[in-house]
């Protein structure tokens, strides 16, 4: 954490901090620009973040502790600059919006969906604003409908890949919510239910929401030309393999009627995707570690190929962030999972 940044916490700042403030503010311009700050307006945008960020402390503290078992200190950095200023660039686009706004994370495994949509859920109720969390994962079909599921195409050994939710239920849902409808039922999954299968379990009742943060390892991809399937990159090898991606780009089509009740595709980009191999396997290390089941390395790497080769993040993710007809924000990841850049696509 900067010292700068500490000093914030107390009630009065120095004439140097709030110099350093705005330095740092404007230091990396990728980023002012994705989060507007300019010269002309640097210190309302430092004022109105340091506010924020005092009356958002003691639930974030809570949520540190509680959930992430971290020390806040630990995450105060990024809790700065990037959780604040996103918070207030979703709350000005809802604003605008005059609706309720649909944000959509893209993220592969390990790249922090989980735990922005919940910072962030506290960030927006400090700025008077109503979030939901819904993910991909929450529209699973049930677990009797993936095993007839399965039954027609025994290739679908997991639940994840395309094919395996309910979109008509999730397009119920975001439309709802868009209407303003209230209340509204949000599906939830239970990936514990029947040995690990997942089912669905009881939705949760919410009203008056302003904000829809909706995650998921896909969300929002669109289907590529099928030709690039013949030189895919491992583990896609051999013709069974280019086989399965096949259908399973086939299957993003129907999908697309989901990403358009999208307003706004934020996505979570690690510099090399094999991050998320390594990253699971350090979650699944500390499970083991605490006593609690978890997979060995070579059946992560059989886990984590198996959706490598239904959605490739190099085919489908990495031209996806370049295109800022679909894609508003990046926010590339290091190897140690710290931010690298945040870009805006215009």
């Amino acid at each position: 954490m900067s010292l700068w940044l500490g000093e914030i916490l107390v009630s009065e700042v120095s004439e140097s901090w709030q110099q350093e403030a705005r330095e740092a503010a404007l230091a990396d311009g990728l980023r002012a620009k994705a989060f507007g700050i300019t010269v002309e307006n640097v210190d309302e945008v430092i004022e109105k973040r340091s506010h924020l960020l005092k009356s958002v402390l003691p639930a974030f503290n809570k949520f540190c502790q509680t959930i992430l078992q971290r020390e806040p200190k630990e995450m105060l950095q990024v809790l700065w600059d990037l959780w604040l200023p996103l918070g207030i660039k979703l709350a000005s686009q809802r604003q605008e919006l005059g609706r309720p706004l649909i944000q959509g994370i893209l993220g592969g495994q390990g790249t922090g969906k989980t735990t922005m949509c919940k910072v962030l859920g506290l960030i927006l109720h400090q700025l008077g604003y109503r979030t939901v969390s819904l993910s991909l994962d929450d529209l699973y079909k049930t677990y009797s409908d993936r095993l007839l599921l399965t039954q027609q195409d025994p290739r679908l050994i997991w639940r994840g890949p395309p094919g395996t939710h309910d979109i008509d239920l999730g397009l119920n849902v975001l439309d709802k919510i868009r209407d303003f409808q209230s209340p509204v039922m949000i599906p939830r999954f239970d990936k514990s239910a029947y040995g690990g299968a997942g089912d669905r379990t009881n939705p949760e009742i919410v009203t008056n929401i302003d904000i829809v943060l909706f995650e998921g390892w896909f969300v929002g991809a669109r289907p590529i030309n099928p030709d690039l399937f013949d030189t895919a990159p491992p583990p896609i090898i051999t013709n069974e393999d280019k086989a399965f991606a096949r259908d399973m780009n086939l299957r993003l089509h129907d999908y697309l009627p989901l990403w358009e009740r999208l307003d706004s595709l934020i996505v979570l980009y690690p510099i090399d995707y094999r991050c998320s191999l390594e990253w699971r396997k350090q979650a699944e290390q500390q499970m083991i570690a605490a006593g609690k089941s978890g997979m060995s390395n070579a059946e992560i790497e059989k886990f984590v190929n198996y959706f490598w080769r239904s959605l490739h993040p190099e085919l489908f993710i990495k031209p996806l962030v370049k295109d800022a007809t679909v894609v508003d924000l990046v926010i590339e990841i290091n190897g140690d999972r710290s931010i690298r850049k945040v870009i805006r696509n215009s």
